[in-house]
């Protein structure tokens, strides 16, 4: 069975447009043809109307006898354009036409039955009649006032002409809908076709953007129209993506060369071990010196995988109330046996206790972080110190971390939290990975809060850990 093709986005759209606009022009028709109809028979019924109490007003001030319909007359006046195609005739009290227009001949208009009861209100009476003298007719009645012997004066029009009027106008306004709907169409499909058109080449021209290319953009139409700001929006895209890539790729890159050079180390010590026979004292030293590098590469692996979980979005853990003070104070003692070994004293400014909002376990990670890098690169004798802070305008709780060491270079603050980065000073200072910082940071920006570095006044480095605070009750 041969599948059934999908119409295009484009073809249901102008399908849409077409239909709708059909539908708003067959609905304005049909009001239109209703009000000139409506309008016409509203003039036609006034003019019957005029003519109907005129004769009653006549007929009710003329001398009791032989009642007679008096428009007639009024032809012989003078010269007149009006046509004389209305019908009259009179009625008595009785239901008996007791007067005529010359122009109704020997026939007479049908008096109803209960017209007497219905002329009591003493208001006009319409009534349609299919066919009158071969046409239809609208008839009117109203009441002869001071006339006993007299109960209506009936006065008839022809509709022929009204009908054939309305006719007319609904065949006119028929081709009018016609010729704007083709011409709206016309134009919904020419304005759909340019539309879809440039869409299409921003598809195609996006369609050849690959890795390779990266650094292509989509051609601008040159007007701030929906399409400008359609490709203006898919251009930042393309922007951040080259960004995220080539992040990627230096990451990996990095990754690769630090991994490669423990490895790399820890293989020639096993090499060197294995060329000749030695006493248990080299081999011990060896398999020392290789488990340090495993340890170092066991730390790296499990900073990679962290991080590679934060750009997942899979690293968060709960939000909290936290006792800053206490965190400090935690972390603190678990860092003092480290202190110790690289003989740097550690001190705490704690101030008043600041309450923030975060997570704990990645809190202690950034302090833990940020304390091991002071005492790091503290030298012997030095101190490092850790002072609570409140930044009421911010409505933000600092952690402040200072050390006496050599401080970070102008030049390696804009790169200091970047992946494997690590400044000249840094790298004479102390051996690391580069990743702490920038792991550090990570989990922060998961949890709504940031690092921010820079030197101390009387020297060494300072960082900042800015976590929201507690809104006040």
């Amino acid at each position: 069975m041969k599948p059934v093709s999908m119409l295009s986005f484009r073809r249901r759209l102008a399908m849409v447009h077409f239909a709708v606009v059909s539908l708003v022009m067959a609905v304005v028709a049909a009001v239109g043809i209703w009000a000139f109809s409506t309008d016409l028979r509203g003039d036609l019924d006034d003019a019957i109307l005029a003519l109907a109490e005129l004769e009653s007003g006549m007929l009710a001030v003329a001398e009791p006898g032989t009642p007679a319909v008096v428009h007639e007359a009024a032809r012989n006046r003078g010269p007149s354009y009006a046509r004389v195609d209305r019908l009259v005739q009179v009625v008595d009290k009785d239901g008996q036409v007791v007067a005529r227009s010359a122009n109704m001949g020997s026939a007479t208009l049908p008096v109803p039955a209960d017209l007497r009861a219905q002329l009591v209100g003493g208001g006009p009476l319409y009534e349609d009649l299919e066919r009158f003298a071969g046409e239809p007719t609208r008839v009117v009645s109203v009441p002869v006032p001071n006339r006993p012997d007299l109960m209506a004066v009936q006065v008839a029009a022809s509709l022929e002409d009204l009908n054939h009027a309305v006719a007319s106008a609904g065949v006119m306004m028929l081709l009018l809908t016609v010729v704007l709907i083709l011409a709206l169409g016309i134009a919904g499909e020419l304005l759909t076709r340019r539309v879809f058109n440039a869409i299409d080449d921003i598809v195609e021209q996006a369609r050849r953007i690959g890795q390779r290319n990266l650094t292509s953009r989509l051609p601008h139409p040159g007007v701030p129209d929906e399409i400008g700001r359609l490709v203006d929006t898919l251009n930042e895209m393309l922007d951040r993506l080259e960004r995220g890539i080539e992040a990627q790729r230096n990451f990996t890159a990095d990754a690769s060369h630090e991994l490669r050079s423990p490895l790399s180390r820890l293989r020639a010590e096993l090499e060197i071990a294995l060329r000749r026979p030695r006493d248990t004292a080299s081999y011990v030293e060896t398999l020392h010196s290789a488990l340090d590098e495993v340890e170092s590469l066991t730390l790296l692996v499990e900073e990679l995988l962290v991080l590679a979980r934060l750009d997942a979005g899979q690293e968060r853990g709960e939000m909290e109330s936290l006792s800053l003070a206490d965190l400090v104070r935690e972390t603190m003692r678990r860092m003092a046996p480290v202190a110790r070994q690289r003989q740097v004293v550690l001190t705490v400014s704690e101030g008043a206790d600041v309450q923030a909002v975060s997570a704990r376990v990645p809190v202690q990670l950034a302090l833990t972080n940020l304390i091991d890098n002071a005492i790091k690169y503290s030298p012997q004798g030095g101190a490092v110190n850790v002072s609570l802070l409140a930044d009421a305008t911010a409505r933000e709780a600092i952690v402040r971390v200072t050390d006496d060491g050599p401080g970070i270079e102008p030049s390696d603050l804009p790169h200091l939290f970047e992946r494997f980065y690590r400044g000249a000073r840094a790298r004479e200072a102390a051996a690391g990975l580069g990743l702490g910082l920038s792991l550090a940071q990570a989990v922060m920006h998961a949890h709504g809060a940031r690092l921010e570095a820079g030197n101390a006044p009387g020297g060494g480095a300072r960082f900042d850990l800015r976590l929201p605070m507690v809104a006040a009750a």
